[in-house]
């Protein structure tokens, strides 16, 4: 008889063996919109390059056989497996239900209990801050079973709420991005190795390999933004606005599509800046060699950058899902100098004349900024479903090292800087009197046009 949990291979060198881990997600609500832990991957890459043998646990993929999944979608997103858990108790106010989304946590001790030979490190990521719990549930895993293994913690919880994890992960040490040499060095060390040189595409290049069937896959040209929005914390989780080379790019598009995937999600967050130096050529080529693939755009596109040619460009290589960052029609008193109301509606105009489908394309619109107007954020749904878009209120998380975050601090009735469950968009934390089943309805209501 099978055990309930698959065997977690190794892949790469005889070098020292690093594990790493993408936790669970606990929060009110998640839903898989292509979902891979990129900074993860691309660490692995980078010490497997560098000779160690890497495996993965990833809480959020249905490795399990056994595990009840549910159906995904037509382009490969769809829900998590849940399971109601009761909320912590910063969050026990709110009249909603609290889950632990992903794979079996009984399934997981036992399928690392049995990973042999142990290893020499292990890798937690983190993806919004205040999802952290999984990750402190992981690590203390970890340190049961490998009370001497060094335990590492990364990703945005680590890198914004450093002072948090410091006095509340069981971790040795907090990492920000290991392709800085300092953090590289550091990491080498901690397993008693000399650091090797580090790997060129160093940050850009990711393991995808290790997830044995995926039904999509992800594309990184780039780490960093170079705009400022006062919303974001791009700027505090990479300072430097890197773009990779083309050729490793497509490459890595090319085995993936080998393997069968069909569905790639670009993950940048400035997809058509200087795209002469790879998305183009880029595209070019899957044009030619990969017939049937579709692309997406979680990240929203810059619309001042959808000229006619790009849209065009963007179609004929298999762009599908798009993802527009409108942000607000009160283009007067707007957080950013990315939009002007003409160049909103040329870029809605020549995505339509290209030939995409109004039921692929989605406009994002903030809501629950500090000191919002929200008859203004009713204007823009508006203002969308006139042009025959659908309508996404992107729910502001109030992120630490943002420009906006001291403005949300005095705005928010919560502590949002001493405790990060408070960032939590599901709870509108900016939004006076916080979230509510009524105007929840009402504002479903309107983006449905009802």
């Amino acid at each position: 008889m099978r055990p309930p949990f698959p065997h977690i291979p190794w892949s790469g060198g005889d070098g020292p063996r690093i594990l790493g881990i993408n936790p669970w997600i606990t929060d009110f609500a998640a839903f898989n919109l292509w979902s891979r832990p990129v900074g993860l991957l691309a660490c692995l890459d980078m010490v497997r390059t560098a000779g160690a043998s890497v495996a993965l646990v990833d809480c959020l993929d249905p490795l399990w056989a056994d595990t009840a999944w549910p159906k995904s979608g037509r382009y490969g997103t769809g829900h998590y497996p849940k399971h109601a858990i009761k909320p912590p108790a910063p969050l026990a106010f709110m009249d909603r239900r609290y889950s632990r989304y992903g794979l079996d946590p009984d399934a997981v001790r036992e399928a690392l209990a049995a990973l042999d030979p142990k290893p020499a490190a292990v890798l937690v990521t983190t993806i919004m801050t205040y999802w952290y719990p999984g990750a402190l549930d992981i690590l203390d895993l970890c340190a049961e079973l490998w009370p001497d293994t060094p335990r590492i913690l990364g990703g945005g919880y680590a890198t914004l709420c450093g002072g948090h994890a410091e006095r509340h992960a069981n971790a040795h040490r907090l990492q920000g991005p290991l392709e800085r040499p300092d953090n590289w060095t550091a990491f080498w060390g901690m397993i008693d190795f000399e650091a090797p040189q580090l790997p060129e595409n160093a940050g850009l290049s990711l393991a995808l390999d290790l997830y044995t069937d995926p039904g999509y896959s992800v594309i990184l040209g780039s780490r960093g933004c170079p705009f400022a929005c006062d919303y974001c914390a791009s700027h505090a989780l990479y300072p430097q606005f890197t773009q990779g080379e083309h050729e490793s790019i497509a490459a890595s598009i090319r085995a993936e599509y080998g393997r069968g995937v069909r569905d790639f999600a670009f993950y940048d967050d400035a997809l058509l800046i200087n795209p002469d130096r790879w998305l183009w050529p880029v595209l070019d080529e899957i044009a030619n060699t990969c017939p049937g693939l579709r692309l997406h755009t979680p990240n929203a596109m810059h619309i001042r950058r959808l000229s006619a040619n790009v849209c065009r460009r963007l179609k004929r290589a298999g762009m599908t899902t798009v993802r527009l960052g409108l942000e607000t029609t009160d283009f007067g008193h707007r957080s950013d100098v990315k939009l002007t109301r003409a160049e909103w509606e040329a870029g809605a105009r020549n995505l339509v004349d290209a030939g995409f489908d109004l039921n692929d394309i989605g406009v994002y619109i903030l809501f629950g900024l500090p000191g919002q107007d929200m008859d203004s954020v009713s204007r823009a749904v508006d203002h969308v479903r006139a042009h025959g878009f659908r309508p996404h209120l992107a729910h502001y998380t109030p992120i630490p090292g943002s420009p906006m975050f001291e403005a949300a601090c005095a705005a928010s009735p919560y502590p949002l800087a001493e405790e990060p469950l408070f960032q939590n968009n599901s709870i509108w934390p900016c939004v006076p009197g916080g979230f509510d089943w009524d105007r929840a309805g009402k504002w479903k209501r309107r983006l449905q046009g009802k």
